[in-house]
């Protein structure tokens, strides 16, 4: 193994010599089975998700076991699909083969990364193993037009089902953690909550149904759900909010002695104080960064809970709040690629392949990963 992993070193030497370099990513950290190709060019020559949430509504989140077995049956389907679309030989016109390595779900996890592995090891490939939360921070690096690319040192504000952290970007690999959760991330209540609402999922899970649900809801409606905003805290904390739905609702005889109106004003002041809680830890982050004499010109918003239009709306009059006198940038990508996808897998990994820097066909998993923890090239 050893050989070969040299060899493929060899190979990825002699590879970034030339002009662009070409990447097939895996991800399947979670519930969602993801292969694309990207160049080093920033060119997205295919984005392939294959989704599982029929399979896990019943169970009102991801059954792991389900989810393992889906990533088995539906990865070589997903890699198959992106080489065609992409227009590519996996042999002739793929550079390295990146993947998830951690955090997420250790099962699936492995699903990936053996794939990853075996294809890799027979090839004679380069392989490069991919922090999950890195992929989505850098996500604006690829889908930014030239002019609006962030700049580093830059915010990031990562939300998803698994991770809400507040990050200090100062270079690929180089992530200083400002404010983490105590407790859930923003993304797995928020799937909690619609689930206790009795929502009907979309075809893009609990989140994005909880939106839709009370997107017509004025704020005149908004119920009070105490001090759940912690205002002046440096951590996020959600567990607290979860538990007052679940409080109101016992107080108020039970989902089913509740009308439609009356559930939709439930999810929309959920939403609501959800959002500004990560309204108030930004403002807290910025005045540490000014505090220590960091510009800050963006915020790079990331994640499943950043294709939230309501959260985009809210940011964006946050940040003019706060510095009404400049102009800090709020830079999120295309909505499809701010949910799990392989497309930020093989960008972040371009920086090592490009740097002549690749993993060991014999690396482990990472399933509880700080991203502080990233080693440079």
């Amino acid at each position: 193994m050893l050989h070969a992993s040299r060899r493929a070193t060899t190979t990825l030497s002699r590879l970034r010599s030339s002009r662009f370099f070409t990447v097939l990513a895996i991800e399947s950290s979670a519930d969602d089975t993801c292969a694309a190709v990207v160049t080093s060019d920033r060119k997205i020559l295919s984005n392939v998700v294959i989704k599982q949430l029929s399979l896990h509504e019943k169970y009102g989140g991801i059954e792991p076991m389900t989810a393992i077995q889906a990533h088995q049956r539906n990865l070589p389907f997903a890699v198959s699909r992106a080489l065609r679309e992409a227009g590519t030989d996996i042999v002739k016109d793929i550079d390295g083969i990146a993947f998830t390595r951690g955090p997420g779900m250790p099962g699936c996890l492995s699903v990936g990364m053996n794939g990853a592995k075996t294809m890799a090891a027979a090839l004679n490939k380069p392989i490069v193993g991919v922090h999950h939360m890195q992929g989505h921070a850098l996500t604006p690096l690829l889908t930014s037009d030239e002019a609006d690319l962030p700049q580093f040192p830059f915010l990031t504000l990562l939300v998803s089902g698994g991770h809400t952290l507040l990050l200090l970007a100062e270079s690929n690999v180089k992530f200083n953690i400002l404010i983490n959760t105590v407790d859930q991330a923003v993304g797995r209540v928020i799937d909690k909550v619609s689930t206790l609402l009795q929502i009907p999922w979309t075809p893009l899970g609990p989140g994005d149904a909880l939106e839709k649900y009370c997107q017509d809801v004025p704020e005149t409606a908004l119920i009070s759900l105490g001090n759940s905003i912690m205002r002046g805290r440096r951590d996020f904390s959600f567990s607290g909010l979860h538990s007052q739905i679940e409080l109101y609702l016992k107080d108020n005889g039970g989902i089913e002695a509740l009308d439609d109106a009356q559930r939709r004003a439930i999810a929309f002041s959920f939403q609501y104080n959800a959002f500004a809680q990560l309204e108030d830890k930004i403002k807290l982050a910025l005045q540490s960064c000014e505090m220590q004499s960091i510009a800050i010109n963006h915020l790079v918003v990331s994640g499943g809970v950043a294709s939230n239009q309501y959260l985009r709306q809210r940011l964006s009059a946050c940040l003019k709040e706060y510095s009404p006198e400049r102009d800090i940038g709020l830079v999120f990508p295309p909505p499809k690629y701010c949910t799990d996808n392989a497309v930020m897998i093989a960008w972040a990994s371009m920086p090592r392949f490009l740097a002549g820097d690749s993993d060991d066909y014999g690396v482990g998993l990472q399933p509880k990963w700080s991203i502080e923890d990233l080693t440079p090239p």
